[in-house]
């Protein structure tokens, strides 16, 4: 079982939810690039997830419980103490990176809790994340291209290369791939065709966006959308 709650409003500007999960068989959990980094407590302890450029399957036990605080894409800035791209594709343990203090917590329940405080900590000690990081993804969330995105936001090529890779971990074009796949993935779960969804989610037809989907996931649209 899977759920997602608001996060605490003191961290809403940065953080996207709270979420939890409880393995109710042993199974498979595919887990799809969003352009997010989360911070997780799962059954061997407190580890980073950085931002995803595929499919990352994850094995869980019947039992397993995982706890996370999931950033907002190029929202995570230097809360782990090292650049948002050297987290990209990979899970790192905490006790890894020194920037957040070792999270010792015997009660399950008390885990949120303590993740929380710390990062509420890091938010105050570090740098903010890039400004312009949400009008980067809306901007690409509505269909133009990385070209029209950095001349929209005054920005050169190379600028906008290095501001995306040092925000979101990624290339633009790559953040742009991901973007549009999450936009297309909300669609699809929502019952909306999927010629449709090709449409209105800018890929060239629904060849492209089945090419694009298991590119980034590993299976079909219609196999991950269900």
């Amino acid at each position: 079982m899977y759920e997602e709650r608001p996060p605490a409003p003191w961290l809403a500007e940065r953080v996207a939810c709270e979420w939890s999960q409880v393995a109710e068989t042993d199974t498979t959990q595919l887990v799809v690039p969003d352009g997010c980094v989360d911070l997780i407590w799962g059954p061997d302890g407190p580890f980073v997830a950085g931002p995803d450029t595929g499919p990352m399957p994850t094995s869980m036990r019947a039992g397993d419980t995982f706890t996370g605080i999931r950033f907002k894409p190029g929202a995570a800035g230097e809360v782990f103490g090292v650049p948002v791209h050297w987290l990209r594709d990979q899970r790192v343990p905490l006790t890894d990176l020194d920037a957040l203090p070792e999270l010792a917590v015997e009660i399950p329940e008390e885990r949120l809790r303590a993740m929380r405080a710390a990062i509420t900590v890091r938010l105050r000690q570090t740098s903010p994340s890039d400004p312009a990081a949400p009008a980067i993804v809306a901007a690409l969330r509505s269909g133009l291209s990385v070209h029209e995105v950095a001349w929209q936001l005054g920005y050169s090529e190379r600028q906008f290369h290095r501001r995306s890779v040092a925000g979101f971990g990624y290339s633009p074009k790559t953040l742009q791939r991901i973007v549009r796949f999450q936009r297309a993935l909300r669609l699809a779960r929502s019952g909306v065709p999927l010629a449709e969804v090709a449409l209105i989610s800018g890929y060239a037809d629904q060849a492209h966006l089945s090419h694009e989907v298991k590119r980034l996931s590993g299976v079909s649209p219609r196999r991950l959308a269900a």
